[in-house]
This record gives C-alpha cells, sequence and structure tokens, in this order.
C-alpha cells in the first residue's frame, strides 16, 4: 500500500459565500485576532486592494494571506463571490483542502452561494459552515440553516460534507459561537475548528517536487512571479527546475523563494509540501503549468474552468476625438494588454480578427468584460468596445445558447411589469413564492442574451427596491429573437460643442446623454430617442440672436440633470450598429459608420434587400 505524508503544520482553506455576506469583512477579524493587525487599528475590508474593488464593495479576484495559531500556518484564500468572476474561484479551490461556507443569517443561500459551494463540493473539500450577520433586525437562523443543508443534499454533498461544524458568526466585530443560546466569543472557535475539521495537506513521501501554478503576479524588482501549493516534495531557492506546459518543457532557476506571512510574502529557504508558495524567475509560465524537477518532470492535472459564454469586440478607438485623451491608443499596446490578461485570468480567451486592429475577447458575463474594460481606461488605455454578444453551439442541427436562471426579489406590486418585460426577452417563470409580507420571489429559466442590458431596466421599474440575481446553468435550445432596445438614438449630425439652448429644444424628443459644453462629433450618441428609430439632429445649435428685445425672452434655460454615464450602463444600452469610445476621461456612445450619408444608404440597401 502506498504511504501517504501529512504536513499538520500547516491548513489550506478558501472562504466562499455569495455577493455581500461577509468574506472579506471576516478575514479582516481572523487577521486582527491573530495579531497581524492591532485591535483598535482601522481596518476595513484590507484583502480587496483593487480600486475597482473598494469602489463596489465586492471582490474580483482571489488573494491569499496567512496567520499562525496555535503553532499552525493557516493560508486563508478570499474568493470572489459573482459567478462572473468563476475561473478565480476555481483558480483559489485548486489549493484548498477546505473551505468556509459563509451564509447570510437574513438573505440565506443565494445562486452564487450555489455556485461557489457547487465547486467546494466537485473538488471534494471539507467544509465549515458559518451563519454570518446574525447580529441583523430581520435574521432567521435557523431557517437559514435548515435552507443550506436542503441545498448541500440537492448539490450531492457526501456524509462528511453533510456533517459540517456550524457556527454562528459576526464577521464585523469578530463574534463566534456554537449556538445561538451561547454567549458571544471571539473567532477563536472558528480557528479550532479549522485546526480540527480541515485536513491537513497530504503529500507523497517518495515523490519528488511538484508546485502546480495557481495564479500569477508580478514584481518590479523579480519579474513574472508564479504561485501555487507544492504538491510533493521539496524546492530549495537556487534550485534548477522545469515548468511544463501544455505545448513545451522550459527549464528555469528559481531565483527566489517566497511564502505568505499576513499580508506579505517574506523570503524563505525551502518550502516544503502542502505550503502556498511564490517562485520568481520564471517567465515563460501560465495558470495551470506544472512546476517540478528536471530529472523527474511529472505534471499534474491542469485547472479546469469553464468555458465562456459571452464575447465582445475590442477595437482602437476610431472617433474624431481618438489620441485626445489616452495614454495607449496602438492596437498593439491594447494587443498586449489583453494578452496579459488571459496570462491572469483563467477564465478570458482573446481570438484575433481580419481586422489587425481589433480583437474578440470572451469571457465568463458581461460584468466581467466590463470591469475588464474600466480596468483598462483608469490604466490609461482608449479604445472602442462592441455590444456583448452570446456564444453560440451547434449540436447536429441544433443551435444551443447560454442559459440562466434568473432570482428576483421585488414588490408585489412590480410583479407584472418584471413578469412582462422578462416574457419579452423569453423568460420562462420557474416558480413564484409569495410570504405575505408585502414581497415576492420570483425565479425564471432565461437565455443568458435576455438579461444583457436588462439590470438597468429592472432597478428602474422596481423604483430601485428589486434584487435581482443570476446564475449560468449551461446550454439550452435557441430560443428565437429576442428585442435588444425598443427605442431610437438621438445621434449628432456634425462636430462641435453641445449648447443650452439646443439641447433644452431637444429634451421632448428624449433623455439626453451629454451637458452644455460637451464636445461632440458627427455619428456620437448625445441621447436616447422616445420612438424607435433613430434621429439625427444638432446639439449644437445657438439662439439666433436679434436686436428686439421682449420680457421673459432671456430667461435662463433649466436642463434636466444628466445622469453620469458608466461603462455597464452604456453595454447595456448599445445595439449591434453601435460601440462605446472609452477613454480616461470620457465615456462616449457613437455609431458604427459615424457619417449619416454612409449609415442612410446601408439603411437603404439593406431595405431593398428585404423587398428583393
Amino acid at each position: 500500500m502506498k504511504s501517504v505524508g501529512v504536513n499538520k503544520k500547516i491548513r489550506n482553506i478558501a472562504i466562499i459565500a455569495h455577493v455581500d455576506h461577509g468574506k472579506t469583512t471576516l478575514v479582516d477579524s481572523m487577521l486582527k485576532l491573530s495579531g497581524i493587525f492591532r485591535q483598535s487599528e482601522d481596518v476595513e475590508r484590507v484583502m480587496d486592494s483593487l480600486e475597482l474593488e473598494r469602489e463596489r464593495g465586492i471582490t474580483i479576484a482571489a488573494k491569499n494571506c496567512a496567520l499562525t495559531y496555535k503553532g499552525v500556518k493557516i493560508n486563508i484564500l478570499d474568493t470572489p463571490g459573482h459567478a462572473d468572476f468563476g475561473g478565480e474561484v476555481e483558480r483559489a479551490l485548486s489549493m484548498v483542502d477546505g473551505a468556509i461556507l459563509l451564509v447570510d443569517a437574513s438573505e440565506g443561500p443565494l445562486p452564487q452561494t450555489r455556485f461557489v459551494l457547487q465547486k467546494a463540493l466537485q473538488s471534494n473539500l471539507a467544509l465549515i459552515l458559518c451563519i454570518n450577520k446574525i447580529d441583523r433586525k430581520d435574521a432567521r437562523p435557523n431557517e437559514v440553516l435548515d435552507e443550506v443543508y436542503d441545498l448541500l443534499i440537492e448539490l450531492d454533498a457526501s456524509e462528511q460534507q453533510l456533517d459540517c461544524p456550524v457556527l454562528y458568526t459576526i464577521g464585523k466585530t469578530g463574534v463566534c459561537k456554537k449556538s445561538l443560546s451561547e454567549e458571544d466569543q471571539d473567532l477563536t472557535l472558528l480557528f479550532d475548528a479549522i485546526l480540527e475539521h480541515i485536513p491537513a495537506p497530504s503529500f507523497d513521501p517518495s515523490a519528488p517536487f511538484q508546485m502546480l501554478v495557481s495564479d500569477l503576479g508580478y514584481s518590479d524588482y523579480l519579474g513574472r512571479l508564479a504561485i501555487g501549493k507544492v504538491f510533493n516534495g521539496r524546492v530549495k531557492a537556487n534550485e534548477t527546475l522545469v515548468c511544463i506546459g501544455e505545448e513545451k518543457t522550459v527549464t528555469l532557476k528559481v531565483s527566489k523563494l517566497q511564502v505568505y506571512e499576513g499580508m506579505e510574502v517574506n523570503e524563505v529557504k525551502e518550502v516544503e509540501a502542502g505550503d502556498i508558495v511564490v517562485l520568481s524567475g520564471i517567465e515563460e509560465v501560465k495558470i495551470g503549468d506544472t512546476i517540478a524537477t528536471k530529472a523527474n518532470p511529472k505534471a499534474l492535472p491542469r485547472i479546469q474552468v469553464d468555458e465562456p459564454t459571452v464575447s465582445m469586440l475590442f477595437s482602437i478607438n476610431t472617433s474624431p476625438f481618438a489620441g485626445r485623451e489616452g495614454k495607449y491608443v496602438q492596437s498593439r499596446k491594447i494587443r498586449e494588454r489583453l494578452l496579459k490578461e488571459t496570462l491572469l485570468n483563467v477564465a478570458i480567451r482573446i481570438e484575433e480578427t481580419e481586422d489587425k486592429d481589433a480583437f474578440i475577447v470572451k469571457g465568463r458575463g458581461e460584468f466581467q468584460l466590463a470591469v475588464l474594460v474600466e480596468t483598462m481606461r483608469r490604466e490609461g488605455f482608449e479604445l472602442c468596445v462592441g455590444r456583448p454578444k452570446v456564444i453560440f453551439k451547434k449540436e447536429g442541427d441544433m443551435l444551443l445558447e447560454p442559459m440562466e436562471r434568473v432570482f428576483i426579489d421585488c414588490e408585489e406590486m412590480f410583479m407584472g411589469v418584471v413578469t412582462e418585460k422578462l416574457s419579452l426577452r423569453k423568460g420562462r417563470m420557474q416558480n413564484l413564492v409569495n410570504n405575505g409580507k408585502g414581497r415576492v420571489r420570483l425565479e425564471f429559466l432565461i437565455p443568458s442574451r435576455g438579461l444583457i442590458g436588462y439590470r438597468d431596466e429592472f432597478l428602474t421599474d422596481t423604483k430601485g427596491t428589486g434584487i435581482m440575481h443570476s446564475l449560468y446553468v449551461g446550454y439550452g435550445e435557441y430560443t428565437g429573437e429576442i428585442p435588444s432596445r425598443f427605442t431610437g438614438a438621438l445621434v449628432a449630425d456634425r462636430e462641435g460643442v453641445a449648447v443650452a439652448y439646443a439641447l433644452f429644444n431637444l429634451e421632448p424628443r428624449g433623455q439626453l446623454f451629454v451637458r452644455p459644453g460637451d464636445m461632440v462629433y458627427e455619428g456620437m450618441i448625445i441621447g436616447e430617442h422616445n420612438r424607435a428609430n433613430d434621429l439625427d439632429v444638432n446639439p449644437c445649435k445657438a439662439k439666433k440672436l436679434t436686436n428686439l428685445r421682449a420680457a421673459g425672452k432671456d430667461d435662463a434655460v433649466i436642463l434636466t440633470p444628466v445622469l453620469p454615464m458608466t461603462v455597464e450602463r452604456a453595454l447595456h444600452f448599445i445595439r449591434d450598429d453601435e460601440m462605446v469610445e472609452v477613454t480616461p476621461k470620457s465615456i462616449r456612445l457613437r455609431k458604427v459608420v459615424l457619417s449619416a450619408q454612409k449609415r442612410h444608404a446601408l439603411a437603404s440597401k439593406a431595405k431593398k434587400q428585404i423587398l428583393n
């Protein structure tokens, strides 16, 4: 029988949960208790280091930290809760042996809880269940616990996973207890549960060094960094190893060995099996590669991630204002940045097009791609992006498309409008729960393309009180054409500066996107038309001056305030013949064909072809 070694000095654990159920806040309290931060120190969501994460209050990239408790090192991975960042979850789970499942004591298990839990169960991880935020006024911990057990049974959890320890927590104040009737205690109970119920990493004592690359980083001083778990063997700094990729094997020399200690990485001379390590000195490395000894190179199974379901066109900025506001405008720079993203994010793919200045980027969802666009514009890139499109599949003669399960919580009075809008988008109601307290829970099965552009509409329809979550469920049969937008666009017919007088006269035509003083150009969309057709307008028209004066003639023009345009709102609005121009300073909507004359000629040609 093959002997198995166990490294009892280490535990590797991921924290998984739905968005906003308190993962990152719980990690803050764990770091405080372990002494990495002083109890008096004001620490808030320290793991959300990206500017976008702090703004939106969500985790986008999985991140590592480590603490020591009773002489045992605990490596903690904080994972995203949004399904669009599922590649980050899969990547993180490849490094751990257990997971803390965090569920809000009021909201209970939600769609992304199902998503991240399913990934953990597929990886056969040991679980610790934490019912979090038990101090909420609307907390219902006992019902939520039953709902979690129902979900575990539904997802075919093993007996061991069903028998997981249950703790009740308040992540923000660092409270943890085994039952609701107990007095509040600190997170020591959680640390004890980790040591007792999460298995220590196991390894083959006779096997040579093997490490699976689960993440990549970059240092200005050390170059490319490979991050991953050591599955077998030991490694020393300056040792000669090989990187086993999908296509080739490259020899490398490790220049520096680092491990996580608190929020920092510290240099060590040797690393043993079970630890999560940061190797430098490796240039040609990708997520999923195995780093092994030169004498015995043996690859580990690569990380398997779900296929992309949405694609989007990225191209250079071709508007008359191109190059005025961005630092990086060339297609070469955009291509390099997108290729870098594919190295760091296993769920993103990039494809070349016939046009050397345009690329097709594929990902898990429109939100993930919108975050990529927003990140690039903050880095100084200037580019144009097209409408997100779902990726269809062919099986024999059948056309398949990605489907999603949508969960909606809204006030009863909005149920009619929500059902009507989703029905138009080919949504089929699967379930309806009315708790008799004025709110209803609706469940729909809908094509992914039916949700593109709907989220903003949903918030408007429910007056901002509705909650919507969606979960990708796989491919289904094509459901037919879906109307993308029932309104047209107000399109500028010339280049110039928008004038208050002109905009005031255009307001009855629709909702405006520009303010007085904004620069516009021919083909730029300056507003949403009330009717279904596009309308070419002149936003630069100034009031004619005369020498006649009358009372009330020169009253100040008062315009309706314009909502600032965001990348997501812009992507939701555009049609297939429209694009979003993104620069570090501006987000503009435009037609693909800017010239009004050319657009009208193309429309006439298309009309003739239909008639013939």
